[in-house]
């Protein structure tokens, strides 16, 4: 009978209580979430706290590790703009900071804020369709001119297109001032973030609390998500769309966030190189050819969306994409010119837009905007110079704000007088806005709550059934007591938001009916550039593990104190074989046992264990969106195990266990690629990769240590180091003879770890991949692995010398080259140029 926790008694839960509020000090003059003005515990989060005080100190840690550990296990990180080092997209990645408490909001406030933000969003997508259409706010006065054109997100080329500016996904920033009012802060037109991370807070909570989610009737997200969806599928012509997220790249700074929404979705990740342009339509360059892009949802800014008609110097977009949209064959989702609504500059004119374009007053207002291009507005702002926060009117419109807002009152005098002339010179640029104080909401902190600045980021999807809000969203989290809006622009926690509701909330998933269900078992488009670097990533691991078999073979010899027959020859063949791989330096003084250190832990030796290891997981964090959890993990754990404190030197046992761990790791990973991945297209080019690599690393080692006068421990290392040991001494009684080893490592089909073997495994691969033509002919991978098929089957041991293993190699290389010159290299050649299999 399975044991229950025992329920606190009522003391126990008050005392918990009082310890959690004891140093709860709400900010004077703002608006607190969990504490009224009376200082009492809002009823909202009665139940929150009820459930909290169930739990002695020792549980709640455990279950914000188990948060924690979530955010950690799944990669879940961010990136701060100009954080980057472009050798590594990796290294300048942040966890993301989950705040282990939640916003709580009532299902009855939140009403409030839905209809809200969806009314905001039906005014800029009905405003974007003015702009980009007639024209008539700007025509009947509502609405200066410049106001638009001197936006550099207005794109004069959009201009009359079908969806130009169409909204698809919109987001808006909310605080509370301290009458408890809601108020925009700000609109996000352009591309906005943070859907992704919102979902990820949602699953790590609900991994620590699930029972507070029963309890609470917590409002799910999947709605959200679903009717997103099928808003971008209706905006396609064709029943089954391919749908594309283009992403600007692994160097973004919400990346992961792309690559969670693109495998939650189901869409197909894209890079502006994976796109082109043919017979007036997108297409994805695939393996299989170019296939038509029917939505592509952008996550690039507008103008760099395409470098002929939009910004020149752009290598993010796609070069005919304005035209694609002009002639209504690609639906764009935000459209392209969408950020023109996103400035500051128009917040002051929305209320009496949205009179005209609704009939309707704002249910949220905005914050108090005054845009300093109008004499009068100007002169507002500078009469109440001291009581404004100044922000930047456009985007990127220069102004010297490129920071964002400032609070005049904190400026030094000189920088307060300089600000205060370029607006009087040039205030088109600048908009004057009231400073907001903030509400605050509790976050953990030493093992009590403490209040902290928030504000609120909401989304608003347009559905086949109108504009659907995000029940939640997620909460920017200031690390400061500052409850001025303009703190929150460094937030550095985030938290769930959770929309409670009276009645048991219904379970939604973005599995469609049964009945609607199309049975299918190939995975779907595998773009050129997936390919690409799955292959590079199956090879980078394979690479990993023959150094790390040239180490443990190395070491070994010099822990075993039993001397074999020509032991320290074998030695320097080891050591001169590291050198020669780029694992570790050569020259005079080195000595075996610091060359295989090296060989492990030297990051400025690219052959290095640790440096293929940290490319492979390059090459990972670029298709992270078609690589499990447990597989990115492995990565992760890799690189800990070979990376060593700076001025640490391990022995040499302790260097043969770490090299020893890492070969686990490796196969722990090969196990999930053979047992985990389904055998489609992707996982054929991670096994090629893996393939020819091993080939090429075998034909190398027999080079080395199989020669004629090859001494025995020789021989003895080559079978180390293809893991063949205990199948040769099953076969053969006596030690270690040229010929038998050579046809075990070489020739023997039945050897997993043979040349032969790889060779028979990428006849398997080369032969299932997709052919761009049906003429019959045989594209080049499969002619030169039929060729090298035929010599490897009709080899003879006794007959194979340096020169032949040499040869082997050699056309493996060839088969390489001619892969990656038919599916990577799309365009570049006679065959990559061949239109044929356009879908």
């Amino acid at each position: 009978m399975a044991l229950q926790r025992r329920s606190p008694s009522a003391r126990v839960r008050t005392e918990r209580r009082n310890a959690l509020l004891a140093e709860y000090r709400p900010l004077p003059g703002v608006y607190d979430e969990i504490v009224g003005a009376d200082g009492q515990v809002r009823p909202q989060w009665e139940p929150f706290l009820s459930e909290w005080c169930a739990l002695s100190p020792d549980e709640l840690n455990q279950r914000f590790g188990l948060a924690d550990r979530h955010v950690h296990d799944t990669g879940v990180s961010y990136r701060v703009h100009g954080d980057i080092d472009p050798r590594d997209p990796t290294a300048g990645e942040r966890a993301w900071p989950l705040s282990h408490v939640p916003l709580v909001i009532t299902g009855a406030e939140w009403q409030t804020i839905a209809a809200g933000v969806a009314q905001r969003a039906q005014l800029l997508s009905t405003l974007l369709d003015d702009i980009y259409g007639p024209g008539d706010m700007i025509a009947n006065g509502l609405l200066p001119a410049s106001v638009v054109t001197g936006s550099p997100d207005y794109l004069r080329p959009l201009q009359g297109a079908p969806g130009g500016g169409m909204l698809q996904l919109y987001a808006a920033d909310l605080g509370r001032g301290p009458d408890g009012r809601w108020w925009v802060l700000q609109d996000r037109t352009q591309a906005p973030s943070g859907t992704g991370y919102a979902l990820e807070n949602r699953l790590a909570l609900s991994r620590a609390f699930p029972d507070m989610f029963r309890t609470m009737n917590i409002e799910r997200l999947a709605a959200f998500f679903q009717g997103f969806r099928a808003g971008l599928v209706a905006r396609s012509k064709r029943v089954e769309p391919r749908i594309c997220l283009l992403t600007p790249g692994p160097l973004n700074e919400s990346y992961f966030e792309q690559t969670y929404l693109a495998r939650y979705l189901g869409f197909l990740l894209v890079e502006g190189g994976d796109l082109v342009m043919r017979e007036g339509r997108v297409h994805v360059r695939t393996i299989a050819g170019l296939k038509r892009a029917d939505v592509v949802w952008r996550r690039i800014d507008g103008d760099f969306a395409d470098p002929l008609e939009l910004n020149a110097s752009s290598a993010l977009g796609v070069a005919g994409l304005v035209q694609a949209v002009r002639k209504g064959s690609v639906h764009v989702a935000n459209g392209l010119g969408s950020g023109v609504v996103e400035a500051r500059a128009l917040m002051g004119f929305l209320p009496a837009l949205g009179e005209r374009l609704l009939g309707e007053a704002m249910i949220l207002p905005n914050v108090a905007t005054w845009w300093c291009g109008q004499p009068r507005e100007r002169a507002v702002v500078l009469e109440r110079f001291d009581e404004m926060s100044i922000a930047p009117a456009f985007r990127s419109a220069g102004g010297g704000l490129d920071a964002g807002p400032v609070v005049v009152a904190d400026l030094p005098a000189a920088e307060k007088a300089a600000l205060r002339r370029r607006i009087e010179a040039r205030g088109m640029d600048y908009v004057g806005q009231e400073v907001v104080r903030l509400s605050t909401t509790p976050v953990f902190q030493n093992g009590r709550l403490q209040p902290r600045p928030m504000t609120l980021r909401v989304f608003a999807a347009a559905t086949p059934d109108g504009w659907k809000v995000m029940p939640g969203g997620f909460c920017r989290i200031s690390d400061e007591r500052d409850a001025r809006a303009v703190s929150m622009r460094s937030g550095v926690r985030s938290s769930d938001v959770w929309v409670t509701s009276d009645a048991p909330v219904d379970q939604v998933s973005l599995l469609p009916a049964p009945d609607r269900i199309t049975i299918r078992r190939v995975t779907g488009t595998l773009p050129s550039r997936a390919a690409d670097n799955l292959f590079w990533l199956g090879r980078y691991l394979e690479r990993t593990e023959a150094t790390l078999r040239l180490v443990r073979a190395l070491l070994g010899r010099l822990i075993d104190t039993d001397a074999a027959q020509g032991r320290n020859e074998t030695l320097k063949r080891l050591a001169n074989l590291l050198v020669a791989w780029g694992a570790s330096p050569g020259g005079r003084g080195q000595t075996p046992a610091g060359q295989a250190s090296a060989a492990l832990h030297a990051l400025d030796e690219y052959g290095s264990a640790i440096a293929t290891v940290r490319e492979a997981r390059r090459t990972a964090s670029v298709i992270r969106e078609r690589l499990s959890v447990d597989a990115w993990r492995l990565f992760g754990d890799m690189q800990d195990q070979l990376t060593l404190a700076e001025g640490r030197k391990p022995s040499e046992g302790e260097a043969y266990e770490i090299a020893d761990r890492a070969l686990k790791s490796l196969a722990a990973f090969s196990g999930l690629s053979q047992e985990n991945m389904v055998r489609g297209p992707g996982w054929r080019f991670l096994d090629i990769g893996r393939r020819l690599e091993r080939g090429i690393a075998t034909c190398r080692f027999a080079r080395h240590f199989a020669e004629t006068n090859a001494p025995s421990d020789a021989l003895d290392a080559l079978l180390d180091l293809t893991d063949s040991q205990i199948t040769y001494r099953s076969r053969y009684l006596l030690g270690a003879s040229l010929q038998p080893v050579l046809d075990l490592v070489m020739l023997d089909p039945y050897n997993p770890r043979s040349v032969a073997f790889q060779i028979d495994r990428l006849d398997t691969e080369i032969r299932d991949l997709p052919s761009l033509t049906e003429d019959g002919m045989l594209e080049a991978p499969r002619r030169l692995i039929l060729k090298l098929a035929a010599e490897c089957r009709t080899a003879e041991a006794a007959r194979l010398d340096r020169a032949g293993i040499l040869l082997f190699e050699q056309l493996l290389m060839g088969v390489s080259n001619a892969i990656a010159d038919r599916y990577f290299l799309q365009n570049s050649g006679p065959e990559g140029s061949r239109l044929t299999g356009i879908a």
